[in-house]
């Protein structure tokens, strides 16, 4: 009896939620079909994380999870899928590549391999002095706001701007993929049929 109280505690109960529905909502971004749909599921995936990370007490990261995640960067995707125009049915069966699929088996097999391989060596375990000495120390006075911005705009400085620049550089492909050839600057290439005068002749 109190083994079951125990666990129908409140913080195993969020846990539990958390957890149910960011794995029905992972499973459904990779099964649906329509990549909206996948979208969408992603952002409720998202939201379970978010309970996770509320259960955890890093309210900091769950406000980042559901603002930044679910409330931008998921929006950035329905822009680029609707932009793109992939949410469209397209013949799957259709290769225009050939030998993608054998190359794409081969490499899937080649990096169970290797997963393998790595999973069966020994590495020397570093000394503990060298792995505290890597982790970012909690310091009991300070918010988890201020410790998080102080980690990542002094030690991880430079990972931080280069993950900027990465994404600047995927929406920036990502709208040059999505120009169609007669469209210049944003522009409508003129063409003759577009002329009243040269139709009515």
């Amino acid at each position: 009896m109190l083994l079951a109280a125990e666990f129908l505690s409140v913080d195993n109960l969020v846990f539990v939620t958390g957890a149910v529905v960011t794995l029905i909502g992972a499973f459904f971004v990779v099964t649906s079909r329509n990549p909206v749909h996948s979208a969408l599921n992603l952002v409720v995936t998202l939201f379970g994380v978010a309970v996770l990370f509320v259960s955890l007490h890093a309210t900091f990261l769950a406000a980042v999870q559901v603002i930044v995640y679910a409330g931008a960067i998921v929006v950035l995707f329905l822009f680029v899928i609707m932009l793109l125009g992939v949410d469209r049915d397209e013949a799957i069966e259709a290769e225009p590549l050939k030998g993608q699929r054998p190359v794409a088996a081969a490499l899937g097999v080649l990096i169970l391999g290797e997963l393998a391989l790595l999973s069966n060596l020994r590495f020397r375990t570093p000394p503990p002095d060298a792995v505290a000495g890597s982790i970012t120390p909690v310091v009991p006075d300070k918010t988890n706001v201020e410790q998080l911005a102080e980690a990542i705009f002094t030690r991880y400085l430079l990972a931080f701007e280069v993950t900027s620049i990465l994404l600047v550089i995927a929406v920036v492909g990502a709208v040059v993929l999505a120009r169609k050839p007669g469209r210049a600057f944003g522009l409508l290439a003129a063409r003759p049929e577009d002329d009243p005068a040269e139709v009515g002749a």
